[in-house]
């Protein structure tokens, strides 16, 4: 969020998500911020930082339906989904099947919001805060569905570690405290931090200063069990694999 000196022994890989998640997952990173979701996966070769993760309670902007027609009137019809959240594909077959009893066809799509060849899609990120290039019918944010299916809020990522790697305590907690110095620039801050994510995103027609309100870096005891609860329905719906516990790590 800052600029501080790069800490010693420490590589700093950007990439998407999804790209994120298998370097994760291969061991090609000790750590990283990842999918929920893909935590589900590997959860055997992972441990979970218990202070961070990204999340928000209700309606969050970024992870939104896009549909031709009311979310009631989807079974049986299209709906694309964009790769880039691995969480967000998850949430909204959970909520489709789940709260509404829906059997869409499901296809790969563009990240853009347009229904070129799609009833509905899902559109994730910075595409979802961009102006809209056409006409869109029904706009759906997932996380606010979510609060008013289930009463929680939606962890959309969190902070995992490889077993492989924790022996590396020292290297870890340098890479935890820069995370709180991130955090506490941001809570002093706010208008030094906004401003360059203007900057290096001008296309974004939301108030990003508004949406850095509606995300939440803390892992609280309400969000871990929020979680618990979002793997506990992937199961039951057999599209994530079952998460008995969270493996903390120092836990």
């Amino acid at each position: 969020m800052f600029h501080v000196k790069p800490l010693p022994g420490v590589e700093v890989v950007p990439a998407y998500p999804s790209q994120l998640n298998a370097m994760l997952k291969n061991g090609v990173l000790h750590m990283s911020p990842i999918s929920s979701a893909a935590y589900a996966e590997a959860q055997q070769d992972l441990q979970l930082l218990p202070e961070f993760c990204l999340s928000s309670i209700g309606y969050v902007r970024s992870v939104i339906l896009v549909s031709s027609k009311p979310i009631e009137m989807l079974d049986h019809c299209v709906v694309g989904l964009s790769q880039a959240s691995q969480t967000s594909v998850v949430l909204l077959k959970i909520i489709l099947q789940k709260f509404y009893g829906l059997t869409p066809y499901y296809k790969s799509s563009d990240p853009y919001p347009v229904l070129h060849d799609v009833d509905a899609k899902l559109v994730i990120g910075n595409e979802a805060m961009m102006h809209e290039t056409e006409p869109l019918p029904y706009i759906y944010d997932l996380g606010d569905l979510w609060l008013q299916k289930t009463g929680y809020p939606v962890v959309f990522a969190v902070f995992a570690v490889r077993n492989d790697a924790i022996d590396y305590a020292e290297t870890i907690n340098a890479v935890c405290a820069s995370y709180r110095m991130s955090l506490n620039e941001l809570a002093k801050n706010p208008h030094d931090v906004i401003e360059k994510a203007r900057q290096r995103y001008p296309d974004i027609a939301y108030d990003i200063a508004h949406y850095y309100t509606l995300l939440k870096f803390e892992f609280t005891d309400e969000l871990k069990k929020a979680l618990l609860y979002y793997y506990s329905l992937a199961s039951e719906l057999q599209l994530l694999p079952q998460v008995p516990s969270l493996q903390l790590y120092g836990r």
